[in-house]
């Protein structure tokens, strides 16, 4: 079974954008996922096709109608449909690798693209959405955040990444940033490989890898080193 996306959004036409290329493309060709992009005013009641009015106890901007939105994940999600339903918010859950791998082994998932102020709170608990975010910084909307989910969702798809061993050894999946790496040629305006990557000693590599993976999580992302399981 494949994995199955449905995003719903005023700007359908922003997809599949660069989920259309690469890796994510040639997976989207092949069958191994697919796509579904759901324009959300084709559920609206009115001539003029609205999908927000003012905010509730007054206030800049506007907010995304719970009527509009219910209707279009209906549509998109009937009764009986497994998949999670994800907002994309910056007052959302941060994305992790874990949850990301969580996606890619079930069934698909129903994303909504928020805009304008966000949306109406009792659409979200009505619907039971799962709220994620992707940083602390606002978007114009949910679309490039809906993309970025995916994009990491997909290359862990069975059969997408060429060498599935590399996606075991990425930043975040042993809980350290990724240690550097080098190829050819061995000298690059006067800086070598490290000694260590061309001795054939594997043990030694691990270890130095390790080592480097440590020293830059301390230095950019102390954050991560509290999470660590205490040596035993």
């Amino acid at each position: 079974m494949s994995f199955a996306a449905s995003v719903l959004t005023l700007y359908p036409e922003m997809f599949p954008g660069a989920l259309g290329l690469s890796l994510a493309g040639r997976a989207l060709e092949a069958g191994t996922w697919s796509l579904d992009a759901i324009q959300i005013r084709d559920f609206a009641t009115d001539r003029h096709r609205t999908v927000d009015d003012t905010p509730a106890g007054g206030g800049a901007g506007m907010v995304m109608r719970a009527d509009v939105l219910a209707k279009a994940i209906d549509h998109a999600s009937p009764e009986g449909d497994v998949r999670p339903r994800l907002l994309m918010s910056p007052r959302g859950k941060p994305l992790n690798q874990a949850r990301v791998r969580e996606l890619a082994a079930g069934p698909g998932a129903v994303i909504l693209c928020g805009r304008f102020e966000g949306v109406d709170q009792r659409l979200i608990e009505a619907r039971a959405l799962e709220e994620i975010s992707i940083g602390d910084f606002i978007l114009s909307g949910g679309e490039p955040a809906a993309l970025v989910l995916l994009d990491a969702v997909v290359r862990l798809l069975p059969g997408v990444m060429g060498n599935a061993v590399s996606g075991e050894e990425e930043s975040f999946e042993n809980g350290l940033l990724e240690h550097p790496h080098y190829t050819r040629p061995q000298e690059f305006e006067g800086r070598e490989i490290p000694e260590v990557l061309i001795s054939g000693n594997h043990k030694k590599i691990a270890a130095w890898r390790r080592e480097q993976s440590e020293r830059l999580t301390k230095e950019r992302r102390p954050d991560l080193l509290a999470l660590q399981p205490l040596p035993k």
